[in-house]
């Protein structure tokens, strides 16, 4: 497939993706009369959804990945060539501002202003950390072992995320730097580097483990 089709399919994966996750958000926040617990389980089952239905749809062009450390692994593990990774994650990376950037005009918010929501702690680093190495297990472990159910099985493990993780499972470095901008940010622009740190290093530790696992030599990549 050729390169400007995969970062295409990428880019516009990843604005649909911020843009589905990032409206389900507002709208279920607006919509739930004050009941948190309604409002994240919404979320979560309409962002895991989204995600589900981008990585079919996507997933025989690019590979439908969305997500940098995604792409990062991918690499690591010999399925993705090298040149590839650094259009991957810019593609990823303007993919997502622009789903946010889509979301906020359509709710009349304004996109570039800092948001008070403070997220930083050894606490959130670490649900952050473990949040993410579970994405790459279920993603490399299906993707290897039952690639036909792996979309539906990494979208279960997102909507699970939301639940158990203290940090409300971000799992990508891309969503994270987009969820820093705007009025509906998630958290503050100053917190997003040690979560991208967190989410770097649980997938670092979940390929790593996943190569000793397999004990297989690295795979041909598909041009």
């Amino acid at each position: 497939m050729a390169i400007a089709k995969r970062l295409a399919a990428e880019f516009i994966g990843t604005a649909l993706l911020l843009a589905i996750g990032s409206g389900a958000g507002i709208a279920a926040q607006r919509l739930a009369g004050g009941d948190a617990a309604m409002a994240l389980l919404v979320s979560a089952a309409v962002g895991a959804t989204g995600l589900a239905v981008l990585i079919l749809t996507f997933g025989n062009i690019s590979g439908g990945l969305f997500n940098p450390v995604l792409t990062l692994s991918e690499a690591w593990r010999g399925n993705l060539r090298a040149d590839y990774v650094a259009p991957y994650i810019a593609v990823q990376s303007l993919g997502a501002v622009a789903g946010v950037a889509a979301v906020h005009a359509m709710y009349g918010l304004d996109l570039m202003m800092a948001t008070p929501h403070v997220r930083t702690g050894t606490g959130l680093w670490l649900g952050e950390f473990v949040a993410t190495f579970g994405m790459l297990c279920v993603f490399i472990g299906c993707g290897r072992a039952r690639p036909v159910v792996a979309p539906f099985a990494v979208s279960a493990y997102v909507m699970v995320a939301c639940w158990f993780s203290s940090s409300s499972a971000f799992m990508n470095p891309a969503l994270t730097l987009a969820k820093a901008i705007g009025q509906a940010g998630a958290l503050r622009l100053a917190d997003a580097p040690a979560f991208v740190l967190a989410q770097l290093a649980g997938a670092g530790a979940a390929t790593a483990l996943f190569i000793w696992l397999h004990g297989t030599a690295r795979r041909a990549v598909r041009t």
